[in-house]
């Protein structure tokens, strides 16, 4: 968990997993795990807003009608807020669900053969894999 939040490497811990802010690495630079298996989707913006958003909403509603302030002091308090609380923490959620698919073998309907190839695992004659 803390090397998906550091944004590491989930097996080795040493190398970058991303490229630029949100983009993942093509693999390790470090230990060359391939980061194909990676398939984050929308989970970090979901838990950004579910964890940021929708209670700051409720404070945001709650200045309105208990002070009702003007428009701009919406603009320079409530939308600043809004966005740093919902951009800042999506690299760390998706560093964390990076890892978190990576330590729970988490894979897609499909994916097996991929699994199999990044882990070096090869099918014995009776077509199964050796763990």
């Amino acid at each position: 968990m803390k090397s998906g939040w550091k944004g590491l490497c989930p097996r080795c811990g040493q190398g970058k997993m991303f490229s630029s802010w949100l983009k993942v690495a093509k693999k390790c630079d470090a230990c060359d795990l391939d980061y194909r298996f990676a398939a984050p989707d929308d989970g970090p913006a979901f838990f950004s807003l579910c964890i940021v958003a929708f209670p700051l909403t409720f404070v945001v509603v709650w200045l309105q009608v208990v002070f009702e302030p003007a428009w701009w002091v919406h603009l320079f308090t409530s939308v600043p807020f809004m966005l740093a609380g919902c951009l800042l923490p999506l690299r760390p959620i998706k560093g964390w669900l990076v890892a978190s698919q990576y330590v729970n073998r988490a894979q897609e309907a499909g994916t097996s053969k991929l699994w199999d190839q990044l882990h070096g695992r090869a099918p014995d004659a009776g077509g199964n894999f050796d763990d």
